[in-house]
């Protein structure tokens, strides 16, 4: 099955088409107000609407960070959203109302323990990024990804400092359901670059056909 890829980050229409002309599988919108990516409902919906009227679909993911339940009921209610990415600290039983539709991100840089994993076991995806003490993503920082095991039968999607210039060697070391890709496909914080955009789908594709070590 070939790797999806999530762009996220997108914070308007033109680049959220750009990248779906480019191949991108999932779009991500950023709902955390601390981020430089940030983008508020109105916004949200605009790029929704433009990125329905093409002629193929692309889920929308909204990024969550510690908001409160009625909040992303609200947002995803009124922007659409396909999939929900909770990426703070949020517990299980927060969690459970949108679980089939949840991507549960770990800031481990590596599988979290077998028993953090089981809690998380009704969650539609989980998405590993890069370890950090304070912040919540979108730090560019890549590591380690080998560390994550070839295989891993759920929904993974792989996150952290991924670009054109590593995408393609993650991709065969893992072989995840998904990458996540930010910053490094960005001229400045978010906004996306085309050709930054062109070159990771490229390695993208390249990576696949290469047979894992």
């Amino acid at each position: 099955m070939p790797v999806k890829v999530k762009i996220c980050g997108i914070t308007s229409a033109a680049d959220a088409l750009a990248a779906v002309e480019w191949g991108a599988d999932y779009l991500g919108l950023n709902f955390y107000r601390a981020s430089p990516r940030y983008v508020d409902p109105g916004r949200a919906s605009e790029i929704a609407e433009a990125v329905r009227g093409r002629s193929r679909r692309v889920p929308l993911v909204g990024v969550f960070v510690n908001s409160p339940r009625a909040e992303v009921e609200s947002i995803a209610g009124r922007v659409g959203l396909d999939l929900l990415q909770f990426h703070g600290d949020e517990e299980p039983g927060f969690v459970a109302p949108f679980a089939g539709r949840a991507i549960k991100a770990f800031r481990t840089g590596g599988l979290p323990g077998p028993d953090e994993l089981a809690a998380w076991e009704a969650a539609w995806g989980i998405l590993i990024d890069a370890p950090h003490a304070t912040l919540y993503g979108g730090t560019g920082a890549a590591w380690d990804y080998g560390t994550v095991a070839s295989g891993f039968d759920r929904r993974l999607f792989l996150a952290g400092g991924l670009g054109p210039g590593n995408a393609r060697q993650a991709v065969e070391r893992v072989r995840p359901y998904a990458i996540d890709v930010c910053s490094r496909v960005e001229s400045r914080p978010g906004i996306k670059d085309r050709e930054l955009l062109r070159r990771l789908f490229q390695e993208v594709r390249h990576g696949e056909t290469q047979t894992p070590p």
